[in-house]
This record gives C-alpha cells, sequence and structure tokens, in this order.
C-alpha cells in the first residue's frame, strides 16, 4: 500500500428537502451567486426555483446560467465567466450533475484571475493560486465531482478534453437530495450508474457488492423505477467523494477514463457511455496481467463462482458487459453511433496518451500502441 493522505472538506447536506438550506450554507462562504445548470432538467422539475427561493430568502442574490453540456466545454465556461466577472459573483453554485459542477470549477477558476486566459489555468502553463468557491446542488450521481480534486473541460477548437487537479477544485458544499434523481431521463441515470461502476481508480468494485447495494437488480431497479428513493440514497451516498476513500494507499488510475476522453472530446460521447464502450476490451487487455484482481472483482460483485482466477476474471467481464447492455449502454464502439471507423484509431490512441507521453494504467503501462489495439478491439467487439 502507497502512503497517503486523505482530504475531503466539503461540507455535505444529505437527505430530502435539503435543497431549502442552500441558501443558508451558501451564506458562509459568498453573498452574490452565480447559478450553473444544463439544458434545463433542474427548471423543469422546479429545482432551481426551489433553490433560488431559498437563495432569496436569506438575502443572497443570484443570476442563472444555464447551457452546460454533458462534455462541459472550455467555451460555455468562459462565457460563464464573463457573467460571473459582470455580475460580480463572488460564488459559483452548480445545480445539477458532474457537467454543471466542471463547468462552474472552470467559471470560479476564470472569474478570479479574469486576466488569464481559462485554457492556461486549465493546462497549467499559468499556476492557479486563486479562485472563487464553489458549490452543488446534485442531480444524480456519478463522477463524485462534487468532493473532488479533479474536473475535466473540453476545448473543441483543439479537439482536446483535459482535465485539471487542484485543491481549488473542491467543493464548499454540497447539497444531495436523492429524490431528484427521478426527474432525469433514464440515459442519465444509467451513464451515471456506470461511471459508479467503472471507478476512478477501475479497481476496488467492491463499492457495488450485494450487501452494500443489493445486486445488480437494485441499480436496475434504480434506473427503471426512479421513484424508488431508497434505492437512489444508497447509490448517491456509496459515490460521494467519487469513491476517493477507496483510492487511500492504492493511487489513481484513470485509464478508462483516459480512453473515453478522446470519445467525448472528438464525437461528443456522454461520458458515462464512453466508459461502456471500451470498458470490456480495456478488462480484455488486461485481465491476463492480473488475474487476481479481476478474479476478485467478479466474486466479490458478481458473485461467480469460479475457482480458477482466469476463468473467474473472465466471467466478470462478461457479466460485467452485459449489465451495461441491460442498462441501455453501448459496450463497443460501433453502438456509440457516431462513425467511428478503423482510420480514427491511431489518433484516438495518440489523444488518450497524450502523444505517447503518457502512459496509462497501474496494472501494466499502456503506450499508444496499446491504446490503439483497445480501441480496435472495441470497435469490432460486442
Amino acid at each position: 500500500m502507497d502512503n497517503f493522505r486523505f482530504y475531503i472538506p466539503t461540507e455535505v447536506i444529505f437527505g430530502r428537502g435539503t435543497e431549502a438550506q442552500v441558501g443558508a450554507v451558501a451564506g458562509k462562504y459568498g453573498s452574490r451567486a452565480l447559478l450553473v445548470y444544463g439544458k434545463g432538467s433542474v427548471v423543469r422539475s422546479g429545482l432551481l426555483s426551489r433553490v433560488e427561493a431559498s437563495l432569496t430568502q436569506a438575502g443572497i442574490p443570484y443570476k442563472e446560467f444555464g447551457g452546460a453540456q454533458p462534455n462541459p466545454t472550455l467555451a460555455h465556461a468562459e462565457e460563464g465567466v464573463r457573467e460571473a466577472v459582470s455580475f460580480g459573483a463572488d460564488m459559483i453554485i452548480a445545480v445539477g450533475g458532474g457537467s454543471a459542477i466542471d463547468t462552474a470549477k472552470g467559471i470560479a477558476h476564470g472569474a478570479a484571475n479574469p486576466d488569464t486566459p481559462l485554457w492556461e489555468l486549465w493546462t497549467k502553463k499559468v499556476p492557479l493560486t486563486r479562485s472563487l468557491p464553489v458549490g452543488a446542488v446534485l442531480t444524480m450521481p456519478a463522477a463524485g465531482s462534487e468532493m473532488s480534486d479533479s474536473a475535466v473541460l473540453t476545448n473543441t477548437a483543439l479537439g482536446r478534453k483535459a482535465g485539471i487537479n487542484t485543491e481549488f477544485n473542491r467543493c464548499r458544499f454540497a447539497v444531495m437530495n436523492p429524490e431528484w434523481g427521478a426527474t432525469l431521463p433514464r440515459f442519465q441515470l444509467a451513464a451515471g450508474v456506470t461511471d459508479i461502476t467503472v471507478l476512478r481508480e477501475d479497481e476496488q468494485r467492491g463499492v457495488l457488492r450485494p450487501q452494500t447495494v443489493g445486486d445488480r437488480r437494485q441499480l436496475g431497479k434504480v434506473l427503471d423505477l426512479r421513484v424508488h428513493v431508497v434505492g437512489r440514497q444508497d447509490v448517491q451516498f456509496l459515490r460521494l467523494g467519487g469513491g476517493r476513500q477507496r483510492e487511500c494507499g492504492r493511487g489513481k488510475d484513470f485509464s478508462v477514463h483516459k480512453l473515453g476522453h478522446p470519445l467525448s472530446a472528438r464525437f461528443g460521447v456522454t461520458h458515462g457511455a464512453s466508459l461502456a464502450a471500451v470498458w470490456g476490451a480495456w478488462a480484455e487487455e488486461l485481465y491476463r496481467d492480473c488475474p487476481s484482481r479481476f478474479a476478485r472483482f467478479a466474486r466479490r460483485v458478481w458473485s461467480v463462482a469460479e475457482v480458477d482466477d482466469l476463468a473467474a476474471a473472465k466471467a466478470g467481464i462478461n457479466i460485467t458487459v452485459d449489465f451495461f447492455s441491460s442498462i441501455g449502454m453501448p459496450v463497443n464502439l460501433q453502438e456509440l453511433n457516431v462513425g467511428i471507423t478503423e482510420a480514427d484509431m491511431p489518433q484516438l490512441s495518440l489523444d488518450a496518451t497524450l502523444n505517447d507521453t503518457l502512459k496509462l494504467s497501474r496494472i501494466r503501462p499502456l503506450t499508444a500502441a496499446d491504446a490503439e489495439r483497445i480501441y480496435r478491439r472495441a470497435l469490432r467487439s460486442r
């Protein structure tokens, strides 16, 4: 086990009706708020109006800024920076999921440094030394951005999706009422469940063990019966902080996420869908290098009874791919329906490995050639 430092300072307010507390908790961190949200589901559901009512009651002026994309873009965050500066916002509050939160983080960094291009801060060409406080009102569990030190934006002009890790990314507060998950489309929830399954380190998937979530049928129940609040509470609570406590002593991997990022940047694929589309091919590439790890996953998560590690690992991979398919996720690149062909494989591989300067995975370092082999397998897999 590696040495580690465990630090999650986010104040979490969890449970039914907690959106009514947004104004009270936000008042501890700022006095004027820019509200960041997506394509309008929080408007239609009434959540945004309830957040605004809470802010009004607390005497906190606010301004709405909608339009966050499923793959949040640099251009939209830059527009938000201008809105925040014009309004004089001293805090940014995201209402929605990971896309709204990552957009809010980008706006916070840019608004605190209005004379520096946001992409230069994002790519660390200019050191990030200050930011505005960010809060989150969640509608779904997924990436864990509400408590993590990371955020991702897509520079559509460059066709590049990039992340930044900094303590300034940590939200000051996160309000979580799992009832609002019932207002989301099934696909979005399925994408969130996929992100939960493919954890940040892509290991220790015991988070989905039967004694914690029930079994894989429980996750299906959360999707198919979106009014099942108890199930959504379980899933949302398990995703607190993006599973950060399960990284302790094991480091970060992100290899499946890194493989998914070019699919989002170049083809606009939703992050959860990109993970499901490459996970099987990634697992097939690596399970023979560490069969005990994949076998442990198969036995703990899916109750695979195979004694032989290789057989158990293979069975677990197959069951996981079947599970993704059962909840409506694509399980290969063809099922993404965005026109990916063999000709795209070399560039996707270079994008994922930063022109072969970044070696993916802690199981076995993956080069651009390895990544290309994974993409090609994902293109033709079931």
